[in-house]
Parts: structure tokens; C-alpha cells; sequence
């Protein structure tokens, strides 16, 4: 997608004729997603009509490969704010879709983003103890795909000079990069009293040992760093388990959510023996410390790149005859788990099933995998190899009965830690990434 859909902006604007800002990236800090306003109904709703269109200008600058639309755009402060794949933030009057303002990060040309050039959206941060209307009282967070962290002033989109280095923060990780643009930054970042919190995308289908997930928390007004959290704390082959998908905040319970992916390599975990503790999993963390509050993993051992993939819902369950604070998560196998916000333990009965062996040397699945008995599953869960690879995949590699993902794991095994180079890097990405190995 080249431009905004003229649809979403008519409902944008229902939103401001009625003064509701949508401020973060899922509407409100927790995700929720709810607006308001009342002006758009059921029975008016066939009646939309676009009200402007607003073309980003993105087309020629990151038409190649790997290039998607995938913002949220939010509002704040009379401003829509719009980012681009390529990372430019572009403030907008949501009335008229006039450009008020555009700011460029002017992205490395040799940069090759492992997930490709996306950006979820920016965050916006109010200094609660600058004057009102003063430079820099309202800030614009955007993370960076050659992981920067850059903080804008909302009225103008000048940087804020007092965080960073003239409004920068660059982010290092543990072990340098296989090459520009194996870890980026692609969603926005979480907002908790006057800390940001910053996550990570990383390509970890090329190697096995990538870099640490860490997630870190910074000072909202100078940068600093406050505290730093790694998910795979005790792997030594192995990396990964970042948060590459929107985080959830509790302001008043000082807690925040990570949905955390899978660890490196995807496909096979024979580097990295054991359940992988934090990674696949949501994390509840204390947002002034970084500690763990509580851990739930939604798949053991992940050999499936089942990351937890959707922001992390915080909502209010009526059950029993009282209010029970939850924490609602989606998972790319179409379970749904409920979670007590204050514990982490399952609302609803979560069982832990028996699950085939891996067939693929040096692997040892988890003999056990969480499936939530309520809600039911989203999607149907009777997969057949012609379901996951099609016709040319089961022609070229049949797939044990045994163990569906045995294929798949067994090829990214082959290619990558046997030395066999058969599968160029770039190959295995896309063509793993599609399921059609």
C-alpha cells in the first residue's frame, strides 16, 4: 500500500469532530482498541465517503522487495501522525490532510532491514513538568530500522535536543550484526510514565547465535538508560526472543507486557536445549526496575517461529459476579489465552498435551504444549502437509507423519548448521519465510 485508505481516515476524522485522540498504536496504552465516538453507526456506516487522500511519496523510495504499509496511524494533540517504511514521520491536520510537518532519518543506502522496510507506528510522550506549549513538552518517539531511537517535538518535528545526542540514541547489541539490518526497529516503542521502552525485529532464520533480544527501558527526557531485560539469559548458542510486536502497558500497576518471539535459530533448537523459559511467551515486567513480575509461555521449545506476534490486549472480564483485570493473547495457532493480570495464571483451564518427537538430529521437542480449553481456537487446528508446503513442497521433500515441521526444521538443519550450502541465505529467508520449502 502506497497511501493511506481514504476509509480509515473518514473514520479518523469521526474520531476528532468528537475531541478522542487515539495516542498510542493499539488506542490506548493497553491495546484495547476502543473509540468513543458515536458519529459512525451500523446504519450510516454504508454511507462513508472518503473526506481527502494523502499519498506518502513512499512509492519510489522503498518500492523493492520487502517494502509494506503496515502503520497504525495516531492522533495527538490535533496532529495525525503518519510513519513510512522507509521511517519518516509525517504530521498531518486531520481535517483537511494538509502536511504540517515531515522529518527524514535518512536510512543508510546499504541497509537491508532482515524483516524488511516496515514501520507499526511512533509514540508520543508528554513532559508533564515542562510549561505548557513549550519545545519538546510534547514528544514524538520513532525507533528506527538501523536502531535509533529519536525523539521529535511534536508542534514542529524538530528533534529534542536534550535527549541523546541532539535528539539520538543508538542502540548496540552483544554481537555485532551478520549485516546491516539484522536487528532493526519496526514498532513503536512503550510509554510508562517517563520511560520509554524499546523492543527489537532481528532476523533469526540466517544463524543460529544472533544477537541478545534485550529489551531497554531509557530515561524519556535525556535517553538514558534506566534498565535493561534479556529473555534468553542463559543461551550460549542461541539469541533472540525479542519483542519485535507492540508492547501493552498498566500504568497504575507499573507493569509492562512484552509478547516475546521465538529464539534463533526458528526452525531448530538443538543450539538451545531446555523450554527457552521467556522466550514465546508474555512477560510482565516491573516498569521501574526491569524485573519479572511473571512469565507465561505460550509454546515450549519453539521450533515453529510461533512468536507471540499480536500487542498483548488488557481488558476487564465480568465473571462470577465481580471484575477480574485480564490480559488477553492471540497466537499465531489460533489459540487465545487469558491470563490474570495480576499472576499470570490462565482464567480459563489451559492443558498441556503430548506432542510428537522431533525426528531431526541434535532435537529435542517439548514433549508437551500449552492449548487453552476456552476460548475455542481461532482457526481450525487439523493441519496436513498439503495445508503447510503444497504440492511442489511434498514432491521435492516428504514429510514424515511423525512430525510435520520435521522437513522444514530438518532442511534449515542441513543448510545451516552442517555446513551444507545448497540453500543461499537469502533462498532459505524468503522461501522459509512463505512455507514453501
Amino acid at each position: 500500500m502506497r497511501r493511506l485508505h481514504p476509509i480509515v481516515l473518514s473514520l479518523l476524522l469521526s474520531v476528532t469532530a468528537h475531541a478522542q485522540d487515539w495516542p498510542a498504536y493499539g488506542g490506548d496504552a493497553g491495546g484495547g482498541r476502543y473509540s468513543a465516538a458515536t458519529e459512525i453507526t451500523p446504519e450510516n456506516v454504508g454511507r462513508l465517503a472518503p473526506a481527502w487522500t494523502f499519498h506518502t511519496g513512499e512509492a519510489p523510495r522503498s518500492g523493492s522487495p520487502g517494502s509494506a504499509f503496515e502503520n497504525t496511524p495516531i492522533l495527538a494533540d490535533g496532529k495525525l501522525l503518519v510513519c513510512t517504511p522507509m521511517n519518516r514521520v509525517i504530521a498531518l491536520d486531520p481535517a483537511s490532510g494538509r502536511e504540517q510537518w515531515v522529518f527524514d532519518p535518512k536510512l543508510p543506502a546499504d541497509l537491508k532491514p532482515g524483516n524488511g522496510f516496515v514501520c507499526r507506528g511512533v509514540a508520543v510522550w508528554n513532559d508533564t513538568t515542562a510549561p505548557p506549549g513549550s519545545v519538546c513538552s510534547a514528544r514524538v518517539v520513532l525507533a528506527t530500522l538501523d536502531a535509533r531511537v529519536i525523539e521529535l517535538d511534536l508542534a514542529t518535528g524538530q528533534p529534542c535536543e536534550q535527549f541523546g545526542t541532539h535528539g539520538t540514541i543508538r542502540l548496540a547489541w552483544d554481537i555485532p550484526a551478520l549485516y546491516p539490518g539484522e536487528v532493526s526497529l519496526d514498532s513503536p516503542s512503550a510509554i510508562l510514565g517517563d520511560t520509554v521502552i524499546v523492543g527489537s525485529a532481528m532476523d533469526d532464520m540466517s544463524r543460529a547465535r544472533t544477537p541478545t533480544g534485550a529489551v531497554r527501558a531509557l530515561d524519556a527526557r535525556t535517553g538514558q538508560l534506566r534498565w535493561q531485560f534479556n529473555p534468553m539469559p542463559d543461551a550460549t548458542g542461541s539469541g533472540g526472543a525479542n519483542v519485535w510486536a507492540p508492547m501493552s502497558v498498566d500504568a497504575a500497576r507499573d507493569v509492562v507486557f512484552l509478547p516475546t518471539a521465538g529464539p534463533s535459530a526458528s526452525f531448530y533448537g538443538g543450539e538451545r536445549p531446555g523450554d527457552d523459559r521467556f522466550a514465546s511467551s508474555v512477560v510482565a515486567l516491573r516498569g521501574a526496575t526491569g524485573q519479572v513480575v511473571w512469565h507465561f509461555q505460550t509454546t515450549h521449545h519453539d521450533i515453529f517461529d510461533y512468536d507471540v506476534a499480536a500487542q498483548p490486549t488488557l481488558a476487564v472480564l465480568h465473571r462470577d459476579g465481580g471484575d477480574a483485570p485480564v490480559v488477553i493473547v492471540a497466537t499465531k495457532a489460533g489459540f487465545v489465552f487469558v491470563l490474570d493480570r495480576e499472576t499470570g495464571r490462565p482464567v480459563f483451564p489451559v492443558a498441556e498435551r503430548p506432542v510428537p518427537e522431533s525426528d531431526v538430529p541434535g532435537e529435542h521437542a517439548a514433549p508437551t504444549q500449552p492449548v487453552p480449553l476456552a476460548p475455542k481456537p481461532l482457526l481450525p487446528q487439523r493441519l496436513t502437509p498439503q495445508d503447510a508446503w503444497g504440492g511442489r513442497a511434498v514432491r521435492s521433500h516428504p514429510v514424515p507423519s511423525a512430525d510435520r515441521g520435521a522437513a522444514l526444521r530438518g532442511a534449515v538443519h542441513a543448510a545451516q548448521f552442517a555446513g551444507d550450502r545448497s540453500l543461499p541465505v537469502q533462498w532459505r529467508r524468503s522461501e522459509l519465510g512463505r512455507g514453501r520449502l
